[in-house]
């Protein structure tokens, strides 16, 4: 009976240390995965708060080397080879480290990415690319870090790095022309509808060759790609070229067919089109 009682009594003890209790972080995780063109960006940090404090120049001090953010290092992945100012940066993870100024923060992108914080040792040779983003000043406080991956374009997106009343903001270039491009030629050698419709609709939208986007849109058209968002598209191009009689001819048809599948954004679009061309409705 005593050794069960020993024995209860150590489970009870084990069982009791072994128990996790569940409260919020101070500095809450967050994770991002944003497509920029056709790169893949992963960012992953953590969320101090101000909490009643004077930030910049105090908890964060000016002119020192900041984990930027709390807890693990804030790791950014990008999964090609980028440009910032310039200068290449090769695709993988990095941490992000910053030293704050009042008119503006110096950016480091650092090859080792498996710190607490700051690194024990700094290793200048570990520093893959340097940078200097810009600050302006908010006419709100931001309570919590925040960190976006924000005006996004085809070829190009911004860091924003945002606490109290301040923004610090970094553009950065990622390879879509080029990718764009080598995919383009790769797939022409033998390219279907769908193939032809994509081509046709980046060089449109990049302003490249207006004459080669038609010919590859009239190629899905006539190879049954005929869906009322192609057609559409077909008649944005015609109506850059000036052809009018033939846009409005497109657009009636995509009108037609968005109609007959109930898309409300295509049918609108369509007749506003129509509306600026001067067609008859």
């Amino acid at each position: 009976m005593k050794k069960l009682l020993l024995f209860l009594f150590t489970a009870g003890i084990m069982s009791v240390s072994q128990a996790q209790i569940q409260a919020p972080q101070p500095s809450p995780f967050t994770k991002i995965e944003q497509k920029v063109g056709l790169t893949d960006v992963t960012l992953e940090y953590s969320r101090p708060g101000m909490r009643d404090r004077e930030v910049f120049g105090n908890l964060v001090p000016y002119g020192e080397v900041w984990r930027t953010g709390a807890n693990e290092n804030t790791k950014i992945t990008f999964s090609d080879d980028i440009t910032i100012d310039g200068k290449e940066l090769k695709k993988g993870t990095y941490a992000i480290y910053t030293i704050p100024g009042e008119k503006e923060w110096e950016v480091i992108f650092y090859k080792d990415a498996q710190n607490w914080g700051n690194p024990a040792e700094w290793d200048e040779e570990k520093i893959a690319l340097k940078a200097t983003a810009n600050t302006m000043e908010l006419p709100f406080e931001m309570e919590t870090f925040t960190i976006l991956i924000d005006d996004l374009q085809n070829n190009s997106a911004s860091l924003n790095f945002i606490w109290d009343t301040t923004v610090a903001s970094l553009t950065f270039n990622v390879p879509t022309e080029a990718k764009a491009m080598a995919s383009i030629e790769k797939v022409m050698n033998g390219p279907g509808a769908a193939d032809y419709f994509a081509a046709a609709s980046y060089y449109h939208d990049e302003k490249k060759d207006l004459d080669k986007a038609y010919e590859w849109i009239k190629k899905s058209v006539e190879m049954g790609n005929d869906a009322y968002w192609v057609l559409r598209r077909k008649s944005l191009i015609e109506a850059d070229m000036g052809k009018i009689d033939e846009a409005i001819a497109t657009a009636k048809k995509s009108l037609a067919a968005a109609e007959k599948d109930g898309n409300q954004d295509y049918i609108k679009m369509n007749k506003d089109s129509l509306k600026e061309w001067g067609a008859e409705q």
